[in-house]
């Protein structure tokens, strides 16, 4: 593979490149799905290319092959050129990237069980377990399972020096019950609601998450919510749990800080940012409780955006974002590191794809817990009155991510430190910097969980990418609640 990036850099160079890089990749992945006691779906694929990314006089050129004999590739790096001279004539400034020390390596998602050495037919099975537990609650009306997996092997080259071979595995597993009454549907997940728990992991995940013991209760909480009472409205302190915060950080952290959006060279499906430049290392983001980051090191933990390099050759790092409470950092690439001052890349560039040009992505951007030990019971018992809400419903907010509105699957009356009755169609409402300088307490390491979050649209054309997002149980005052779904 590197001989056959190598093609792809002599061809660019002696086009006029001043600078090359090659990125071939072998994409297996598979997907299993589950409904009512049937096959929803089954699909095995695989996909095997190579992209070719070149500055020629100062901009940018990008042309993709699934064809790896040496005339394709050699055509795909001289198509590349092309494409940079002619997004030349147009461009404002020429090209900048950051340095970065050239690095020979190889690395490997840490795998207990290989996910594609189990058999279809097996993963057929623990489905069909789940749904058959599901319905068999009185009123669950639809049971849905999915299964995935996915295998990403990238060689990386560059007229830099820099020699990559990376091997990333991904399992993803979760389900939902269904209960439907008259106009109203009720629904409640595990683990989450964005498609269950994903990590870097291989099906070992799946033994532990403890899928067929939870999912009566599932069904049976999913029943429950017909009957309950409507969340009231009104100003309220609430408890999130750590995957609807999980979320909370995607929206109104994770894509604002993103800095293709912030400097307007990207503005697809997110919009753009109201983090404006001068608000870096000025801005009170949040109270002193908060502190986000975004790392992407194998330390962190097997999030979606773990990795050893990214698309661009740069090592995985930990940047901080919010230190206590002060915006401290963004996502950044080598061609947007000079624009805040940096002398180095954040290394979060990365692609869906070797058909696609990579972009500023999101890699684990994650809430660190408390110093001090807190469990989620201890949160409540601490919450004279509020609402604890769980499990993501539906999300809404502006193209500068500031304005946001959420809702949850199931919430509880918090009253006396204790939780009472069960409320349906939960949600709150809030500005971004207000809601989380109002965060006062969040719960510590024992109750922080890495979500994922599988299906993050960037881009044109439409990149689907796989985002990490850790974080625990958290509590905050004087929110609204209770105005998405009014007069439900």
């Amino acid at each position: 593979m590197k001989e056959i990036g190598n093609w792809a850099l002599d061809v660019a160079a002696l086009r006029g490149a001043s600078y090359a890089d090659a990125r071939l990749a072998d994409d297996c992945s598979r997907a299993l799905s589950t409904k009512n006691g049937k096959l929803g779906g089954a699909s095995d694929s695989e996909s095997l290319g190579i992209g070719v990314r070149v500055i020629a006089d100062g901009a940018w050129g990008f042309a993709a092959s699934d064809d790896l004999s040496r005339a394709a590739v050699e055509a795909t790096a001289a198509r590349a050129v092309e494409i940079a001279k002619a997004s030349a004539r147009v461009k404002q400034h020429d090209i900048r990237l950051a340095p970065e020390k050239a690095v020979t390596a190889e690395w490997t998602t840490p795998i207990q069980i290989d996910p594609f050495a189990t058999s279809v037919e097996q993963n057929l099975e623990l489905l069909l377990k789940i749904d058959s537990e599901l319905r068999s609650v009185a009123g669950v009306t639809l049971a849905e399972a999915n299964l995935n997996c996915r295998r990403e092997e990238q060689w990386f080259v560059s007229s830099e020096g820099a020699n990559l071979h990376q091997t990333k595995y991904t399992t993803g597993v979760g389900y939902a019950a269904y209960a439907f009454a008259g106009s109203e549907i009720q629904k409640r997940s595990y683990p989450n609601s964005y498609g269950g728990q994903w990590q870097n992991k291989g099906y070992e995940l799946v033994h532990e998450l403890k899928l067929v013991e939870n999912a009566r209760r599932v069904g049976e909480e999913a029943v429950a919510l017909l009957k309950a009472e409507q969340c009231p409205e009104g100003v309220f302190t609430i408890i999130l749990d750590g995957s609807q915060l999980g979320l909370q950080i995607h929206e109104s952290v994770g894509h604002p800080i993103e800095l293709d959006r912030v400097l307007g060279m990207e503005a697809n499906f997110a919009g753009t940012s109201f983090l404006t430049l001068d608000k870096l290392r000025t801005l009170r983001y949040g109270s002193d409780l908060v502190n986000i980051v975004a790392d992407a090191r194998q330390e962190h933990g097997p999030g979606l955006g773990t990795f050893a390099f990214d698309e661009e050759g740069v090592p995985a790092q930990c940047t901080p974002i919010i230190s206590n409470g002060l915006f401290t950092g963004y996502l950044s690439s080598r061609e947007t590191a000079h624009t805040i001052g940096a002398n180095r890349s954040g290394g979060t560039l990365r692609a869906e794809g070797w058909n696609r040009l990579p972009l500023i992505r999101m890699t684990n951007i994650s809430i660190l817990p408390g110093e001090k030990p807190l469990a989620l019971e201890q949160l409540i018992a601490s919450t004279d009155h509020g609402i604890y809400m769980e499990t993501n419903r539906s999300w809404s907010i502006d193209d500068k991510r500031y304005n946001f509105q959420f809702g949850c699957e199931a919430g509880w009356e918090i009253k006396n430190g204790k939780r009472t009755r069960l409320l349906k169609n939960s949600s709150y409402s809030g500005i971004t910097t207000d809601f989380w300088n109002s965060m006062d307490a969040i719960c510590s390491r024992d109750e922080w969980v890495l979500w994922g979050t599988p299906h993050c649209g960037k881009g044109q054309p439409q990149q689907v990418m796989g985002t990490g997002h850790g974080a625990a149980p958290a509590r905050f005052t004087n929110i609204k609640v209770g105005s998405a779904y009014k007069g439900n």
